[in-house]
């Protein structure tokens, strides 16, 4: 059997969101035959920013890499582990001098395999970032030729941008998957080449609010002008993502599925010492 269930977490956001991931992904990677689990986590800490204890708290949850974002540096207590671990990447189109992996590879759940996980910033509507199309071709001659499993994170803000790297990918690597707008796409699908696409994989978080924010919070701050504090949501929680299958020999992609899972919000804040709220921040 070549085949290879590979699923991809989108926007982990707060408390709210890990807790939704813990509570149903180690079932999900039983019950689906999961053989690789990449989670984007770059809003996990307090809704901006990753630290090192929820970091190893994912990986205790069953995610095997985690991929940053436009936030990767928010909590700065995460570079020491940007710098020493395997399990986590920065995005690719960073200055070089940028603390962390633009790429890594690891092996699959079952050390049959290796897989090759890297991401990229958009250009549009984001923060300054050197160009993320050069940065995929640096990438894709860097990782070695036998490892066929290949992800890559497009973390943007337009579907456009998005889309047009779907399709500049497609055939070279086996999944593209988008993040950062927190709602997910209707346009999961394998493209001609054998690449899986979907334009944003949709938020793992509460959804009873803005984007994983209070909403009320969100509504005073757009309707007076005046500086708010967006604190996180807590109620219709949700674990999102694609899970894709594929053929470990020639990396290509044959199945491609979103994956959306209810959860129960837990009671208290939606914060705790985890978060590094303060630290930084």
């Amino acid at each position: 059997m070549s085949d290879i269930h590979i699923l991809c977490i989108g926007d982990v956001v707060g408390k709210p969101g890990r807790d939704v991931l813990a509570d149903h992904l180690p079932a999900l990677i039983e019950a689906r035959r999961i053989g690789l689990v990449v989670c984007n986590a770059e809003n996990a800490a307090g809704g901006s920013g990753l630290t090192p204890e929820i970091f190893k708290k994912l990986l205790a949850a069953g995610v095997d890499v985690v991929t940053l974002g436009d936030h990767a540096y928010r909590k700065k207590q995460i570079i020491p582990t940007l710098e020493t671990s395997d399990r986590i990447v920065r995005p690719a189109n960073l200055a070089v001098a940028a603390a962390g992996k633009r790429w890594t590879a690891v092996p699959t759940r079952d050390g049959s395999d290796q897989a090759a996980v890297a991401l990229v910033l958009g250009q549009m509507y984001m923060k300054p970032a050197d160009s993320p199309w050069a940065a995929v071709e640096r990438l894709l001659k860097e990782i070695p030729a036998d490892v066929r499993l290949r992800i890559i994170d497009v973390h943007a803000e337009a579907s456009s941008e998005k889309i047009a790297m779907g399709w500049n990918l497609d055939g070279r690597a086996t999944l593209v998957f988008g993040t950062h707008t927190h709602v997910p796409t209707a346009d999961a699908c394998i493209l001609p080449g054998g690449t899986a696409y979907i334009s944003d994989v949709g938020m793992t978080g509460p959804y009873d609010g803005v984007l994983g924010r209070r909403k009320d919070r969100v509504l005073k701050s757009l309707l007076t002008d005046m500086p708010t504090f967006y604190e996180i949501a807590t109620g219709d929680v949700r674990l999102c993502g694609v899970l894709v299958t594929a053929d470990t020999r020639t990396g290509r992609a044959s199945a491609i599925e979103r994956i959306e899972i209810r959860g129960q919000a837990r009671p208290g804040r939606p914060y705790d010492k985890d978060d590094g709220m303060g630290q930084n921040a």
